[in-house]
């Protein structure tokens, strides 16, 4: 066997292999619209966490991952602020099954970002003037099966159509 086959055999023998290429933030807002009159409010905080990821297929073998956690806190249905913050990563994924490889983009990336996720949104409700924000882990592997479920149903309603 020549050496060329050999290289051959060795990376279709090889198992799935993932590497993180690199960590940024892509987009950062912060609102407080209703500053200065909001820190003399009273009241319970009512805050609502919206999270989205978004997979962006740059080559072959690698991925763009963003994932997106939009923060609104309300006090007596004045909005007390507005935090956005996505954070990427650049993920190279190699000898992955389809399934698999949809699944590791769908939970496992966005388990590795959203620490970066939930520190800028405390350090930007901080330096906002307010008392510090942490945002409970997020389970994406349940998120992932309740997208996947969504996509049956709406495959599942559109042939009946």
């Amino acid at each position: 066997m020549t050496e060329e086959n050999n290289v051959a055999a060795n990376a279709e023998n090889q198992g799935p292999t993932m590497s993180l290429q690199k960590i940024y933030t892509k987009d950062i807002s912060f609102e407080a619209p209703n500053a200065p009159h909001i820190f003399n409010e009273k009241g319970q905080p009512d805050i609502k966490l919206n999270m989205n990821q978004k997979v962006n297929k740059l080559d072959d073998n690698t991925y763009e991952v963003a994932l997106t956690a939009t923060v609104t806190c309300t006090v007596n249905e004045k909005t007390t602020y507005l935090v956005e913050v996505c954070v990427a990563g650049v993920f190279t994924m190699q000898n992955f099954q389809d399934q698999a490889l949809h699944q590791t983009l769908g939970v496992y990336c966005p388990n590795v970002l959203f620490p970066y996720v939930r520190q800028q949104v405390s350090d930007m409700v901080m330096n906002g003037g307010f008392q510090p924000l942490m945002l409970q882990p997020v389970n994406f592997e349940q998120m992932y099966a309740q997208q996947m479920q969504q996509a049956q149903e709406q495959a599942a309603s559109s042939t009946k159509q």
